[in-house]
């Protein structure tokens, strides 16, 4: 009969959660500014109120962030708004940043 060996395993699995990325919106002369509401509610889902304190701060700043996502989600927005802008004839402008967060 054959001999059989236990050996004890350690099944931890260390899972490193996804990075962040945060969507920066940056203000233009020639964007609308309902337009860029439509923006904030359509494809980042914020509500009426919000979008407009955004856009406010963004006015002030010159740019405002309006989303912490992982890669993927924030990358797809990004193009989403990217391709309604250029489609509007509007030069808004999105970019992302990787962050130091995770999700």
């Amino acid at each position: 009969m054959p001999t059989k060996y236990m050996e004890s395993v350690d099944n931890k699995i260390e899972v490193i959660p996804p990075k962040k990325y945060a969507v920066i919106i940056y203000d233009d002369d020639f964007t609308p500014i309902d337009f860029v509401e439509r923006v904030l509610i359509n494809i980042f889902n914020k509500q009426k109120d919000e979008a407009m304190n955004l856009i406010e701060y963004i006015q002030k700043s010159g740019k405002g962030q309006i989303g912490l996502y992982t890669y993927d989600i924030a990358m797809t927005k990004k193009i989403h708004a990217d391709l309604l802008s250029k489609k509007n004839n509007h030069p808004l402008k999105i970019t992302i940043e990787e962050t130091k967060e995770s999700v």
